[in-house]
């Protein structure tokens, strides 16, 4: 027997890409933690401070995003 379908709404999918993105950014500020000055920003002249800043606040985005669709998923029902 197949499980039965969801019919998500649209904000399900927008917190789960918004988390997805918020990821991707979180894991490549800290492996390339140069990213930025890369575009031509440097705002603390290479001290680091605002990437690691970004790397906080890209994680608490994330982690934000991802509950709040995981509410919305277990919100849901399944589509009879």
């Amino acid at each position: 027997m197949k499980p039965p379908h969801r019919r998500f709404r649209t904000r399900f999918w927008v917190e789960a890409a918004a988390a997805s993105l918020f990821g991707a950014l979180f894991l490549l500020t800290l492996v390339w933690k140069d990213w930025l000055e890369a575009f031509g920003i440097e705002p603390d002249n290479h001290d680091g401070t605002v990437e690691w800043l970004l790397v906080a606040g890209l994680f608490v985005l994330c982690a934000g995003c991802a509950v709040s669709a995981r509410l919305e998923w277990r919100r849901t029902a399944p589509a009879r």
